[in-house]
């Protein structure tokens, strides 16, 4: 997957623009340029965001676009749109709602909606073979690496950090250095490891281009997007989905993660011994962990002899 190339995906204006420019008025041949030199910018503005950035009057604004053959503005916009339409929803999205008379509390309230909406949405979407087989890939695997950049990084630690009792050697990409360092690590997987990549609209490129160097290694690849329509899926070799509308922000991470969280409880769940490495770990762990004072010593005492009593009965 290129980068989207903004001369491409504002093409046809900057012929318009080509065509009619030395005839252009003053002011229109300043919009011209802030245009050309600003493609992405100026699809993303208002009428009168343009108008202020540029320093002429909205009316000015809208004579412009009738200069380069469009109706109006909101065709010139359109067309400047086309192309960038995944990376402008959530800006459109925004600037819909904060117009939108609400208090604080109803914003609140309808973000936990659309989060109870994601969440059902993608419980429903679990397909039982799909999912039984991650949990298998995830407890074969000897090494795994957890890909993802932007909040996807942040979604790949925690899902590091649930897997990590149970399972050999588990890293992900946050704090790793970047794209080329994990490439690096990445080039000594081999079959028998698993490559767990996380990421939503707006996909990070970084992530379909290890995926892609990986499918020639054939590295197994778990894919956790957000519908069969992202470049993640036709890399991976399975791939589970979250819905992760939201109006005020691109994604939902929230949905994301309690799906993160659910896999890590599956594999828990058929992980040999997942108590015993969860009272090891606890126990590892224990000098940094808060108790109440003076009662350290009891408490420690309390809780591996409840663990020892758990493992004896099983």
């Amino acid at each position: 997957m290129n980068r989207p190339d903004t001369q491409a995906l504002g093409g046809t204006v900057n012929a318009r623009i080509g065509k009619v420019y030395m005839s252009l008025s003053k002011a229109h041949r300043k919009a011209a340029d802030y245009v050309l030199s600003n493609v992405f910018r100026s699809a993303t503005m208002s009428i009168d965001e343009l108008a202020n950035a540029v320093g002429i009057s909205v009316a000015t604004a809208n004579r412009f676009a009738r200069a380069l053959g469009f109706d109006g503005y909101p065709q010139f916009r359109a067309e400047l749109v086309y192309g960038f339409e995944a990376m402008l929803a959530p800006i459109d999205n925004l600037r819909s709602e904060v117009q939108r008379p609400a208090t604080s509390t109803e914003i609140i309230a309808g973000s936990l909606n659309e989060d109870l909406a994601n969440l059902e949405a993608t419980r429903r979407g679990l397909a039982p073979d799909l999912c039984n087989q991650a949990v298998r890939m995830i407890l074969n695997a000897e090494r795994i690496y957890v890909v993802g950049y932007g909040a996807s990084a942040f979604l790949g630690g925690l899902m590091a950090h649930g897997l990590d009792p149970f399972c050999g050697t588990v890293q992900s990409t946050i704090g790793s250095g970047g794209p080329s360092h994990v490439a690096r690590q990445l080039f000594k997987y081999t079959s028998r490891d698993l490559v767990i990549a996380i990421s939503f609209p707006r996909y990070a490129e970084d992530v379909v281009t290890i995926l892609q160097q990986l499918r020639e290694k054939a590295v197994p690849v778990l894919a956790l997007t957000d519908a069969p329509s992202s470049p993640l899926a036709s890399l991976a070799n399975v791939t589970l989905y979250a819905q992760t509308r939201r109006h005020f922000s691109p994604n939902s991470e929230g949905a994301a993660l309690c799906l993160i969280e659910a896999i890590c409880s599956a594999v828990a769940h058929q992980a040999k011994a997942p108590v015993h490495a969860a009272s090891e770990m606890t126990k590892f762990v224990l000098p940094w962990l808060y108790q109440e004072p003076g009662n350290s010593t009891r408490k420690a005492a309390a809780q591996e002899s409840k663990i020892i009593t758990h493992d004896q009965g099983e």
